[in-house]
């Protein structure tokens, strides 16, 4: 039986998808879970995995083309099947992100962006980052099984390649998107900040007692989400015109990737063990920096955790993710002169700055979760198990 594939929905006010690029072609036999093609929402670019097992047939649409949500792109058939009527005539002319329009794919047809080499001698990494770093594949000398190019050989290709000339350089699907959301955040939503700094001892003792498998980022989830408990405004939303409050919580962790910054989400994070939430959180993390993502990863965050500590930074201001009431940005752990109860002492000093929608909240009902928050992080041990 026929089983379609869709154009995903991350968000309910998501219209459309872009796709990127696929990664197996029409008439591939391929199995439930693999990876099938690449697009790119406004939230981020991530993969589409098949639904089920079969023979991919029926492509609707090609690279480049944009397509409204829920609508089909393509079909996964039994070997000899043929795909549903609608989906073997041509697909809809696709808005294209200028407003214009695409051409149509007819069924049959292949995705019109092809990799430069043949597909089995480039990884779909490899693929990912020839675009965005501009590498030609035809050049790149491949050291995997069979002379396949990872993305490390792209990478030293890039890194070998000659500074490119002065001038506008275009930027990556992440990129592009990470600077629409954070000016359209910026520019509508009335931003204030709260800076707290505390004495991280307790903070670095929890880490201690629970060994080098759990961070200071799975501490600070699982204790600011409990914080969010007590805090419901704090981890509503804003719909335009009126306060969402969020029946869950689930924390957004900010995740480095090339090129920009992904949301990965921890789903009811206060009631999630710490084991839990670290096994989640390494997780989200190897697959963010390796491009594979699930829409779910990405989705229904309420409340976004940002720690640059580990790159040297004392503290700074993040943009708010819409439609999310607040941030928290984390600095690192540094060692200051303070005092001590009445003398001189040298402790470990966490500096936090929380931004916040001032729709939703105001600055004393923000103070008051930044309070909690501390007061968590300086019992550190005392709050989690």
């Amino acid at each position: 039986m026929a089983v379609s594939i869709v154009m995903p929905a991350l968000e309910m006010a998501q219209e459309t998808g872009k796709i990127i690029s696929w990664l197996r072609k029409e008439g591939d036999l391929i199995a439930k879970g693999e990876p099938i093609a690449e697009i790119e929402t406004d939230k981020v670019v991530l993969e589409i995995e098949a639904t089920a097992d079969g023979v991919l047939a029926g492509v609707t649409a090609a690279a480049g083309d944009v397509i409204p949500v829920g609508k089909t792109i393509a079909w996964i058939v039994a070997p000899g099947e043929e795909p549903p009527v609608e989906a073997s005539g041509a697909a809809p002319a696709a808005r294209t992100m200028t407003g214009q329009h695409a051409p149509a794919a007819t069924a049959n047809a292949a995705p019109a962006s092809r990799p430069e080499v043949p597909e089995a001698k480039a990884s779909p990494k490899a693929r990912r980052m020839a675009k965005e770093l501009g590498v030609d594949l035809t050049k790149v000398r491949g050291t995997g099984p069979g002379g396949t190019i990872s993305g490390e050989d792209v990478e030293a290709a890039a890194k070998a390649a000659p500074a490119p000339a002065a001038g506008p350089v275009a930027l990556s699907s992440i990129a592009r998107l990470m600077a629409e959301r954070t000016t359209q955040s910026w520019t509508t939503a009335p931003h204030f900040f709260l800076v707290r700094e505390i004495d991280a001892s307790a903070l670095i003792a929890a880490r201690e007692k629970h060994g080098k498998a759990i961070t200071h980022t799975d501490l600070l989830v699982a204790l600011v989400a409990r914080a969010l408990a007590k805090h419901p405004k704090m981890n509503a939303g804003w719909t335009g015109s009126a306060i969402q409050f969020n029946p869950h919580i689930n924390i957004s962790i900010a995740i480095a990737v090339k090129d920009g910054v992904v949301g990965a989400v921890i789903p009811n994070a206060n009631s999630a063990s710490l084991a839990d939430i670290s096994a989640r959180r390494q997780d989200l993390a190897e697959r963010a920096r390796a491009g594979r993502l699930h829409p779910p990863d990405v989705t229904g965050g309420t409340f976004t955790i940002s720690n640059l500590g580990m790159f040297g930074v004392d503290a700074f201001s993040a943009i708010i993710t819409p439609p999310q009431a607040a941030v928290l940005a984390v600095g690192r752990i540094a060692d200051r002169v303070v005092p001590v109860n009445g003398l001189i002492g040298i402790r470990p000093i966490l500096t936090m700055t929380l931004s916040s929608d001032h729709r939703v909240v105001d600055g004393a009902q923000a103070a008051a979760f930044l309070k909690d928050v501390a007061e968590a992080l300086t019992h550190a041990e005392q709050y989690v198990v």
